[in-house]
């Protein structure tokens, strides 16, 4: 054996666990998007990005964000989502005829979608269609891609531009405070899950009696 080798690095066994994990799971992925039966709006049909700071929601999670904004918006309700691609895909899933939803985002990917979809940069709030009138959404959505209160603040802006009254967040635990501030939302019993483990713990909060507590 060649003394060089000693200089290449080695992967640890959890590490090369991880990473065959990881493959197995894109080769799955690209499995589904082959098949005859492939539905572009179920989850991980657009793989998150991490350098986004996107975190899909378990299949779970999005299904009850999804109902939950669904019996919100009430008969015929308008839905937003506001960095929040996985809930957006779960309410398209269900083919919904009494309620119409309209994605907000940052990652063009999600402009596979048509006109549903609206570009999106936190950082200019208020840069939005002309078309998407101030109060036009029965509840709006949201899950702010960063945990500072930059971030949450301005995407707020977004929020209480867009609804008639009814918002449902999620962030992170650590981020309470600010929502009460800026929005004046509570927290829920419920716990929002990712498909992937994350270190911060995460948490919906409502302005209005939910299903969610």
């Amino acid at each position: 054996m060649d003394d060089d080798d000693d200089d290449i690095p080695q992967l640890s066994s959890h590490a090369l666990a991880a990473l065959q994990e990881f493959y197995l799971e894109q080769q799955q992925r690209e499995g589904m998007k082959t098949s005859q039966g492939f539905n572009q709006y179920s989850l991980g049909s657009i793989e998150e990005d991490w350098q986004l700071s996107q975190f899909w929601y378990s299949d779970e999670t999005a299904s009850c964000l999804a109902n939950e904004a669904v019996v919100a918006a009430g008969k015929g309700g308008r839905i937003a989502c506001v960095s929040a691609p996985s809930v957006y895909q779960k309410l398209k899933e269900q083919d919904g005829k009494d309620f119409s939803v309209c994605i907000l985002e940052y990652d063009r990917r999600f402009s596979v979608y048509g006109e549903e979809f609206i570009f999106y940069d936190y950082n200019h709030p208020l840069n939005l269609p002309e078309n998407l009138l101030p109060h036009s959404f029965d509840i709006v959505i949201a899950d702010p891609p960063y945990l500072s209160e930059e971030c949450l603040q301005k995407t707020a802006e977004t929020i209480k531009y867009l609804t008639k009254g009814k918002i449902l967040l999620c962030t992170g635990a650590i981020m309470e405070e600010q929502a009460v501030k800026h929005l004046g939302v509570k927290i829920c019993k419920f716990i929002p899950k990712h498909s992937r483990n994350l270190a911060n713990e995460f948490r919906c909060y409502v302005n209005y009696a939910s299903g969610l507590n």
